[in-house]
């Protein structure tokens, strides 16, 4: 089985030797962030997560801009947050992008709220669908005629196209009822966070459904963190080691700070994490450390290089099309598993014929 491999790269300032121990040589910048781009494009990785926050890190616009002529394959998954664009000039500027590229743009669609605002769960993911919707059919070469409750735009497409003259991938999360309705009507790839197998085979056969209701076809990614070493006692001591500097009070600021920290996604890390054993292990190679200092994806897949490519495994057999890894320090983790893990995957970067939105 051929699944796309990514990797991370930290533009939020979420880059540690030790976790809640903040290193100005670990923090967000042009350089420590392009570092950990050309290590995974040297490596041969399919597509790298460059993500985005208001308040935290670089611009990752402006960053992928300025890697395009840097990197020679890897792909870029642009984080793209709803509550903060203007449609058309998005089109623009993505389509410019991905002729920077030579085709090589994929986008993350964040549904965010507008910096200074809150926008209730259900309202704020209708706008998330009504953008997909206008952006997909502007990047599509379409004109749009368009009053929704949020959108209303009477336009021609932009002249700038992207290199394919089709829309990039839409790559989309979130566990909340409204997300998922979201992502069934707009998204390719429906990204899910770590969780027990049984979980991601339960959540991916409910947005099977879903799409199909509307019509539509999704794939499956796996957001999480890894930690690979020569043996399992190697990796679950590089494990402790990463937390052994942890405050519990600043881990807890540290989640409180991050704008999704109410999220079905990070409640459902949270309880993964409060039913692990002892050691914070939700299964033998699922360990739920990480999310004790970071919202978002709370958990590593952690273990000898055999038992990493079995989880993997284990998690395409699932149904899983897609992976977004990434350890700490990134560039170090992305060092270790292009080392004992990458060579033995079959990957691929993700192709396929994106559905319309439905609204």
């Amino acid at each position: 089985m051929s699944s796309e491999i990514s990797w991370f790269s930290a533009l939020c300032d979420d880059d540690y030797e030790f976790l809640g121990q903040p290193d100005t040589a670990l923090q967000s910048s042009w350089e420590h962030c392009r570092n950990i781009v050309m290590t995974a494009d040297r490596y041969g990785f399919d597509n790298v997560l460059l993500p985005s926050g208001y308040a935290l890190g670089i611009d990752n616009t402006a960053f992928a801009a300025g890697m395009a002529p840097l990197t020679q394959q890897i792909r870029m998954l642009l984080a793209v947050r709803c509550g903060e664009l203007v449609v058309p000039q998005v089109a623009r500027q993505m389509a410019t992008l991905d002729q920077m590229m030579g085709g090589r743009l994929t986008i993350n669609i964040i549904s965010s709220d507008i910096p200074g605002e809150t926008v209730e769960s259900g309202p704020r993911y209708r706008r998330s669908t009504e953008i997909m919707y206008c952006l997909r059919e502007l990047l599509n070469g379409n004109a749009v005629d368009f009053d929704g409750d949020f959108i209303q735009l009477k336009i021609d497409p932009p002249r700038i196209r992207t290199q394919s003259g089709k829309s990039p991938l839409f790559y989309f999360g979130g566990l909340s009822p409204a997300a998922k309705e979201c992502a069934a009507a707009g998204a390719d790839v429906f990204l899910m966070w770590p969780d027990v197998t049984p979980k991601v085979e339960a959540v991916k056969a409910e947005m099977d459904a879903m799409a199909a209701a509307k019509g539509r076809q999704l794939k499956y990614g796996w957001r999480s963190h890894v930690i690979v070493r020569e043996t399992e006692d190697e990796a679950r001591a590089a494990a402790r080691r990463l937390l052994s500097k942890l405050d519990d009070e600043e881990g807890k600021a540290i989640r409180q700070r991050s704008l999704d920290s109410a999220s079905a996604g990070v409640a459902r890390q949270a309880e993964l994490r409060e039913g692990a054993d002892d050691e914070g292990y939700a299964d033998r190679h699922l360990w739920t450390g990480v999310g004790r200092a970071r919202s978002g994806a709370g958990a590593a897949i952690v273990g000898d290089p055999d038992q990493v490519l079995g989880k993997i495994r284990e998690l395409e057999a699932a149904g899983m099309d897609a992976f977004i890894l990434s350890g700490y320090p990134h560039a170090a983790e992305c060092d270790l598993f292009a080392r004992y893990v990458l060579p033995e995957l079959d990957h691929a970067k993700l192709e396929m014929d994106a559905s319309p939105v439905v609204v």
